[in-house]
């Protein structure tokens, strides 16, 4: 049973590619990715010495800081009120099954005691090793560790400066130092990190490697990464874990699932026209992961809400992002909506976990979005804005043996004369009117569920 509950979520998705540097089979592919289909919501964490600045985690980039200049927020990071119990608290309640925490960001910063470096958390006024307090306490509510690591390193004196992005790309001295730097070395320094973080912190779960762009003019890619070693020993060390796309090993198959970033997709992703896993990361507010302080474009609790059930009625996962402050607290916008999260959640979680797209012949209705449970063969209409009495499915006729509201388990009536109400004359309509009651229930996004025969 567990193995045609994976085909069914996955969508025959096949990735002819994989056999080039994975002997994996589909179907192990699938079954090892099948808590994390399931799970579908997850909390990403950006946390690093860019939250003293506060003016987003490029800050170091996007103000031509030299290494030397941003060096000095290690001397000051110090988060007195850090309690990663607190966090995995929140997390849990808002629903979220995975944390993606970063080990590492651009700025080449450990946020744990890395042995092959001193450019690290345990050389702050903190002194602890900031990542497995972390990584203790969510795994301690139950929740799957991810990490993110970034492949990108402005710090490290190997890493090439002539970069479109790089901090010092305009600074001559430092372009000059460019012929002496070893890329042997850099690349050493990458696996040892990885094996670093993948070894002394139990399971992880998820690697969220970031990222490539060779696209760019002196941009960056597999060869700069030597991401083909890398993959095979992300492999050896953790045989089950799930790595993204930011390798550059697409053509490779060196990867699990597809990752569009702070937008969303019109329909499920796909990768040379077949359905592939995959997860869109977003953020609160505005197009900082980061602590930003002054920004206050903030989504609201419905925008959020909506997001998740969106992604999920596209066959994907949210990884919704806080970006906490330099003393070590997220911040109290992130957490009302996390709160109201779990308000929704609380009542309609069914509606996501173990959901997908629900199968085409199902039409959506205006103002709602579907998603559909495979193993319990239930489908659920969220209705985004109420309407007065009534709600038409098309093609549903004969198809549904029940229908509720689901937040509090309500019955909906039922009616399959031909046609809504100025269809009469239609002899082949084959729709499902659902009578509903003229008060929207008193929670964000109402579900109704329906049990399909």
């Amino acid at each position: 049973m567990k193995k045609i509950i994976c085909l069914v979520i996955f969508c025959s998705m096949t990735l002819n590619t994989l056999a080039q540097i994975n002997s994996e089979t589909k179907t192990e592919k699938m079954e090892r990715m099948e808590w994390w289909t399931k799970a579908r919501f997850g909390m990403f964490i950006h946390w690093g010495l860019y939250a003293l600045p506060a003016r987003h985690e490029w800050v170091m980039s996007n103000e031509k800081m030299s290494k030397k200049t941003y060096e000095k927020y290690a001397d000051y990071f110090d988060p007195d009120l850090y309690n990663p119990t607190q966090w995995a608290k929140l997390a849990k309640k808002a629903g979220m099954k995975y944390v993606v925490f970063t080990a590492k960001h651009h700025d080449g910063f450990t946020m744990y005691d890395s042995k092959y470096t001193n450019y690290k958390v345990t050389n702050t006024p903190y002194g602890k090793d900031v990542m497995k307090e972390l990584v203790d306490a969510f795994r301690a509510e139950g929740i799957r560790i991810g990490l993110y690591y970034s492949l990108i390193d402005w710090h490290h004196p190997d890493f090439l400066v002539k970069d479109p992005i790089h901090p010092e790309k305009n600074n001559k001295k430092e372009l000059a130092k460019d012929s002496s730097r070893d890329l042997k070395k850099f690349q050493k320094y990458l696996k040892n990190q990885l094996t670093e973080i993948l070894t002394n912190y139990g399971q992880i779960d998820i690697l969220f490697t970031d990222f490539s762009y060779p696209q760019k003019e002196n941009g960056k890619g597999k060869s700069y990464w030597n991401s083909e070693d890398l993959y095979k020993q992300i492999r050896k060390l953790q045989p089950q874990i799930i790595i993204n796309d930011r390798l550059d090993l697409r053509e490779e198959g060196g990867w699990d699932f597809m990752t569009p970033e702070q937008f969303m997709p019109k329909q499920w992703v796909t990768y040379k026209g077949e359905k592939v896993p995959w997860e869109t990361c977003q953020t609160f507010s505005g197009y900082s992961w980061g602590y930003h302080r002054d920004d206050r474009s903030w989504k609201s609790t419905e925008q959020t809400i909506v997001m998740l059930i969106e992604t999920v009625s596209k066959g994907g996962n949210l990884l919704l992002n806080v970006g906490p402050t330099a003393r070590g607290i997220i911040q109290a916008d992130a957490v009302d909506r996390l709160e109201a999260t779990h308000q929704w959640m609380k009542y309609h979680n069914r509606s996501i976990y173990g959901c997908t797209a629900a199968p085409e012949e199902f039409k959506k209705p205006d103002n709602c979005l579907l998603t559909y449970n495979p193993e319990t063969k239930r489908l659920y209409v969220h209705v985004l804005e109420w309407p007065f009495k009534t709600i038409y499915l098309p093609g549903l006729a004969d198809k549904v043996a029940y229908a509720q509201i689901l937040n509090d388990g309500s019955e909906l009536k039922l009616k399959t004369k031909k046609g809504a109400w100025l269809d009469d004359v239609k002899s082949n309509d084959n729709g499902l009117t659902i009578t509903i009651p003229v008060t929207k229930p008193d929670v964000e996004i109402p579900v109704i569920e329906l049990f399909l025969k």
